[in-house]
């Protein structure tokens, strides 16, 4: 294989890898009826001029699988953490005592697991489409090599190359989206 033809699949790999990690940053996020820190990655505080993520400002703990304890390491950030909290999608009511914020992660109701499972389907299916438009894009430099010289037999191998990248990390996100219905959908 040509040096730029094995430049074109490093490309779609490393873009179809960065849809598959993008999935699995969105995955967590969905909460499954366990406390996990993860949830909170989404939350950011306005903190001395900038804007920062949780987890810098605070530490998150799970002392209890329904329970996440948020212990800011500045006290004058609690209204702010708690503020962002109840302003987010997470749905969680934040119970502060002074020194610390305690999320009781409530139990799912079935109607809400099914909507965790949709919204996540919704993020597999992000996931897809960002694949098959690195399959694109990548196709379409495997057409544009075979009109800078590169023999057709070259550039046909490098497209069913590209074919099975695009097929691995389907499977890969199809995974990932079965681990974590079976995880939202677990009681």
């Amino acid at each position: 294989m040509t040096e730029e033809a094995e430049m074109c699949l490093e490309m779609a790999e490393e873009s179809m890898q960065s849809s598959i990690d993008h999935l699995e940053k969105e995955l967590q996020k969905i909460r499954a009826g366990r406390a996990n820190p993860a949830m909170l990655n989404g939350i950011s505080i306005e903190n001395y001029g900038s804007s920062m993520p949780l987890s810098q400002v605070a530490n998150i703990s799970t002392p209890d699988p329904r329970t996440l304890v948020i212990q800011p390491w500045d006290k004058a950030n609690l209204q702010l953490i708690e503020k962002e909290i109840i302003n987010s999608s997470l749905g969680l009511n934040p119970q502060n005592d002074g020194t610390i914020i305690r999320l009781n992660i409530p139990v799912l109701t079935e109607e809400r697991r099914m909507g965790l499972v949709k919204q996540s389907k919704h993020e597999l299916e992000e996931a897809k489409v960002g694949i098959r438009n690195a399959r694109k894009g990548a196709n379409h430099e495997a057409q544009q090599l075979e009109k800078d010289g590169v023999s057709e037999d070259e550039v046909k191998r490098l497209i069913d190359k590209i074919q099975d990248l695009t097929d691995k990390f389907g499977k890969i996100a199809e995974e990932r989206y079965e681990l974590k219905e079976k995880d939202i959908l677990t009681i």
